[in-house]
């Protein structure tokens, strides 16, 4: 959390926060619905379809954080932790099933 001198140093503007929240969690849904296209035409079941896509979303986190965060999540978001690493994760996870089960129907049929 910031203290109150670095938020007169550095002051975060809540309409740039917020902004930054919301790319992130468009990123976010647009890749479970990716990675539930990838799981599905794999013909991935049960628990290596759920850790193919908790592992596809860390490396999404990790690539975000390098190349969108320039490796300073805080100077971006209000709460790097829960907004760049865990933020949205289980939001986008029924993203994630709906299109991987209708996927797998589709390729196994």
């Amino acid at each position: 959390m910031l203290n109150e001198k670095e938020l007169i140093i550095r002051p975060m503007v809540q309409e740039s926060v917020q902004h930054n929240a919301r790319v992130i969690s468009n990123i976010r849904a647009l890749t479970a619905s990716l990675f539930g296209v990838a799981a599905g035409t794999l013909g991935l079941e049960s628990w290596p379809g759920f850790i193919f896509y908790f592992i596809g979303t860390a490396v999404v986190s990790v690539l975000i954080f390098a190349l969108k965060a320039e490796q300073n999540a805080a100077a971006f978001f209000f709460r790097p932790t829960t907004d760049l690493w865990i933020g949205d994760m289980f939001g986008g996870l029924m993203s994630f099933v709906l299109t991987w089960t209708l996927f797998y129907g589709l390729c196994k049929a």
